[in-house]
Order: structure tokens, then C-alpha cells, then sequence
């Protein structure tokens, strides 16, 4: 069986079924290969969702990770840029200019060493971050609150769970 929306898969929660991409009912689901891999779809698929909650359409995921990790981190160099995002420093240097050019990230040059180059979100890139955020909060938390109370504790005890299996 394959889920066709959140939507779906929060009635059914609802609704005490259990809808896993696999069509195994979740309560027989002891086999960490069966468990991995419904865990894996459905993961995959709520950052996918959330991830389109965007203020701008035209970014795209690699730029706007670009564009919080500047947010979050401060100045950062090319390189750091592209080991941060794991590309190749003409791949990030495509992706700044894009940001650049659609206001969202500023070029300063090193005054210690003129070959180095300093790139920091604009108050605007930091906008359309705190913008993007709150869009994907409030999308999730919308569909948090159709759930009933005995699932979302569920759930919160599941995110306990995921965040030590992410760190890992």
C-alpha cells in the first residue's frame, strides 16, 4: 500500500489504522530490515512536505540550505561553504551567485587576504529565512493539532528516538 498524502496517513492514526509503505501492519513490524524501511519512506517523505513550505518558490533546497547555514553560522568562505554542503567549490560558487543576484547573500573581500571572499546573508536573505521557517512551522503544526493527544505523544516519544538515531 502506498500512502498517498499526510493527510492520509494523519486519519489513519486517527482512525487507529496503520498505514506503512509496506502494508505490514506497524504492530508486526519487529524486523529492524522492515522497520528500516518504512521508517526510511516515511521520513524521507515529511522532510520532503516540509521542505515546500518555502517564501520563495525560485530557491532551491541546496540554496536555501546555503542560505540558513549563513543565517545560523555567519560569514562564511566559499570553500567552508562547499564542504559544508559536500560540492565543488564551481557547483557553490553557482549557488552563491544565484543567491547574490536575488539579493539574499552579500561578497566582501578579506582586507588580511585580498584572494579570499567572505559571503553573509542580507538582512533580506535573513528575512526570507525567518519567513521560510515560520511557514514550515506552522504548516506542521497544523497537522500536529489534527492529531489526537495519544498520538502526538507518540510522537513526541518517537522524536526523542530519531533525533539519537540522526546523531548518531
Amino acid at each position: 500500500m502506498i500512502m498517498g498524502s499526510f493527510d492520509a496517513l494523519l486519519t489513519a492514526a486517527n482512525e487507529g489504522e496503520a498505514v506503512p509503505e509496506s502494508g505490514r501492519p506497524i504492530a508486526n513490524q519487529h524486523e529492524p530490515d522492515d522497520l528500516a524501511d518504512d521508517l526510511r519512506v516515511a521520513v524521507l517523505k515529511l522532510a520532503r512536505r516540509i521542505r515546500a513550505e518555502k517564501a520563495d518558490d525560485e530557491l532551491s533546497d541546496s540554496q536555501y540550505s546555503v542560505l540558513a547555514y549563513l543565517v545560523r553560522e555567519g560569514p562564511r568562505t566559499l570553500s567552508e561553504l562547499s564542504g559544508y554542503e559536500q560540492v565543488t567549490p564551481p557547483s557553490m560558487n553557482r549557488t552563491v551567485n544565484h543567491l547574490a543576484t536575488a539579493g539574499y547573500v552579500a561578497r566582501k573581500t578579506s582586507d588580511e587576504d585580498r584572494r579570499k571572499v567572505w559571503f553573509s546573508a542580507t538582512d533580506e536573505g535573513r528575512r526570507i529565512v525567518q519567513l521560510t521557517r515560520a511557514r514550515r512551522d506552522s504548516w506542521l503544526d497544523e497537522k500536529l493539532e489534527e492529531l489526537d493527544p495519544q498520538a502526538r505523544t507518540e510522537l513526541a516519544a518517537a522524536t526523542t528516538i530519531l533525533r539519537k538515531l540522526a546523531e548518531s
